[in-house]
């Protein structure tokens, strides 16, 4: 349904792909995922440092993909905002590990941007996300 496009005149990406190709004659719908922090059900953030927000994160960005009707492997770009970059940086292998255990080995576009602060002055991290989601099999 989605193509990972990786040139070869660009560097090898590691943890993104350089572009997702969606061929729209393949797919249902598009989802426009809001930016999600770390926050629970009681709208309480969660997670004492960047890696467990991270998972709290993206963990309520595939819980909004869901009731959307989507998958992980539907993601299409994500963009996470970071307000620590030297910690995210630092942490990097852990939130990579946090990656491939909610969504996989299969990379959407993406984009990490540091930030002051998030809405939430607790929260370390947001995630927003694009998913492409296929027509079902006929």
């Amino acid at each position: 349904m989605s193509e990972r496009v990786n040139p070869p005149e660009l560097g090898k990406p590691s943890g993104f792909a350089h572009a997702v190709a969606v061929d729209p004659a393949r797919c249902e719908r598009i989802v426009f995922l809001a930016g999600q922090t770390a926050l629970d059900r009681d709208n309480k953030i969660v997670g004492d440092g960047v890696v467990e927000q991270f998972e709290q994160a993206l963990g309520n960005l595939l819980t909004a993909l869901r009731a959307a009707g989507g998958q992980p492997e539907d993601l299409v770009s994500v963009t996470i905002y970071i307000v620590d970059m030297d910690d995210y940086k630092a942490n990097a292998r852990k939130i990579g590990a946090v990656w491939r255990d909610l969504v996989g080995t299969e990379y959407p576009a993406m984009a990490g941007i540091g930030v002051n602060r998030l809405w939430d002055v607790e929260a370390l991290v947001e995630v927003q996300g694009h998913a492409a989601i296929p027509k079902p099999s006929s």
